[in-house]
C-alpha cells in the first residue's frame, strides 16, 4: 500500500472517530428508548409482599404446579445461584423473582411478548438460606412456586 492511501485512511479513521466523540458528547448516541423501566418502589422494597404490591399490584399468590423452578438446592456460590423458570399457564403477563431473605427481594420483572415462550434462565445472588420465588401473572391473577436453596457461600454477608 503506498504512503499516500496510508495518509488518507488515516485522516478518515480520525475524522470518523472525532465525530462519534463529538456525537458521544453531545448525548446524541444514548439509546433512550431502549431502556428498561425502572420501578423504585418495587426495587426498594424490603419484604416479598411489598414488592410483589408495587411491582405487579397484588400479593394474593395462588400456588400452582404449572409454574416450576429449576435450582440446585445446594449452590456452589450464593453470588450466583442458576435459576430456570417455565410454565405450562397461557397468556403469560408477566415473570417475577424474589429471593425472601434478601434485604431488597426483587430479583427482577420481566415482560413476555405475546410469541415468546413464558420461560426464563438467569442467575441471582442469594445472601443466606432463603426461598427463592417465582411469580406468573396471567389473567390477572398471580401463580407462583417456591424452592428453599441452601447457601454455604459467596452470600451477600
Amino acid at each position: 500500500m503506498k504512503t499516500d492511501m496510508k495518509r488518507r485512511l488515516f485522516l478518515k479513521a480520525s475524522l470518523a472517530t472525532g465525530a462519534v466523540g463529538i456525537a458521544a458528547g453531545a448525548g446524541l448516541l444514548t439509546p433512550r428508548s431502549v431502556l428498561a423501566a425502572w420501578n423504585t418502589a418495587a426495587f426498594g422494597a424490603e419484604s416479598v409482599a411489598d414488592a410483589l404490591k408495587a411491582g405487579m399490584g397484588s400479593d394474593a399468590l395462588t400456588d400452582s404446579a404449572e409454574v416450576m423452578l429449576d435450582i440446585p438446592k445446594n449452590p456452589e456460590n450464593g453470588a450466583v445461584v442458576p435459576v430456570a423458570v417455565t410454565t405450562t399457564l397461557s397468556g403469560v403477563e408477566s415473570i417475577a423473582l424474589l429471593v425472601d431473605k434478601n434485604v431488597k427481594p426483587l430479583c427482577g420483572i420481566f415482560y413476555p411478548g405475546k410469541r415468546m415462550k413464558p420461560a426464563m434462565s438467569i442467575r441471582v445472588k442469594v445472601g443466606e438460606s432463603a426461598n427463592i420465588i417465582a411469580v406468573m401473572k396471567s389473567g390477572g391473577k398471580l401463580y407462583s412456586a417456591k424452592q428453599a436453596v441452601t447457601v454455604t457461600i459467596g452470600g451477600c454477608g
